[in-house]
């Protein structure tokens, strides 16, 4: 018989929520940065955070305060393994960035876990699991993040319950991500606070529109329809104003050559979508340089799109 393992680090990436068009369905995961969770086996039928480091050390260390240690507990509800589990926690993604901070260290967390298991559970109930992390975080339970997190890639999430949708877009292969963060923070659960609860029937035709005419042109590789369709006529405009130099930032991305480029999530992080490095790294410039006009500094990033998930590191 095989010994179970004790022992399981998970790597999950940062990710881009809503891409313009697709609000609380679409996202994308970016290489480069994101949260490291080593999840151990205990005796004890509990969840414990031992330790969290890296860029957001004062996060809860209570398990049903936080979004890794929340979904955690919900694993053992299922049943799934006698005992519980012990974490520690390494933060890549800063607090209220934008960037899915919340939804990679729910991740990370259940994929770390699942590889302790002695019959793992498929991706769509690690998915629906993590989604109480986000809920947690947020108020409500989005898949926008913490499903390109767990499986990488363009990814439209459909549902939030059974049956589950998980729909991978293709990624016409000249596109280029560019994501800037601004030095400031904001609730997710504040930035959806301030969100009418009603969409003018104009704007939700038109919104309806772009996201249609969006995932057609990741179809027919239409980089003209993806920079006429990713714009956010719902969102973008209620939020835009949590974000100093938004306006200037957003100028200067379309000025620079962007395709699109909106809101990352629920900010501060700005996202544009480029045709090819040359225009990603003017675009990259041209944002950055609206924020520090702003006397904003920036941490910024640009490549493709990640085709890859949360992934086991290393296991014992």
């Amino acid at each position: 018989m095989t010994e179970l393992l004790t022992s399981a680090t998970a790597f999950a990436p940062a990710t881009v929520a809503n891409v313009a068009v697709g609000f609380d369905l679409m996202g994308f995961a970016i290489s480069g940065f994101g949260d490291t969770v080593t999840v151990r086996h205990i005796d004890e039928p509990t969840v414990k955070i031992d330790e969290i480091t890296g860029v957001v050390p004062d996060l809860p260390l209570e398990a049903e305060k936080n979004t890794a240690g929340v979904v955690l507990l919900r694993l053992l509800d299922k049943g799934v393994k006698s005992g519980g589990f012990a974490l520690k926690i390494q933060k890549g993604i800063p607090l209220g960035s934008g960037m899915g901070g919340s939804a990679a260290s729910a991740a990370g967390a259940l994929v770390a876990a699942n590889k302790l298991l002695k019959n793992p559970l498929p991706l769509e109930e690690l998915y629906l699991l993590s989604l109480f992390g986000e809920t947690l975080a947020g108020g409500a339970p989005h898949g926008d993040n913490v499903g390109p997190c767990l499986t990488g890639g363009l990814l439209l999430a459909r549902s939030v319950s059974y049956p589950v949708d998980l729909v991978h877009l293709p990624i016409p292969s000249e596109i280029r991500a560019v994501v800037v963060h601004p030095h400031i923070c904001i609730s997710t659960k504040e930035a959806r606070a301030i969100l009418r609860s009603d969409v003018p029937l104009k704007s939700f035709i038109e919104q309806s529109g772009n996201l249609a005419g969006f995932i057609s042109a990741c179809y027919t590789n239409d980089y003209k329809m993806i920079g006429r369709c990713l714009r956010d006529v719902v969102i973008e405009p209620q939020r835009a104003a949590l974000i100093p130099g938004f306006a200037d930032a957003r100028k200067n991305a379309f000025d620079s050559g962007a395709l699109g480029f909106s809101i990352s999530g629920s900010g501060p992080a700005v996202f544009a979508l480029c045709r090819g490095d040359e225009a990603a790294t003017k675009v990259r410039k041209g944002i950055v340089e609206a924020f520090l006009r702003h006397s904003l500094p920036c941490d910024e990033w640009s490549g493709s799109i990640s085709e890859l998930g949360a992934y086991i590191v290393s296991f014992s």
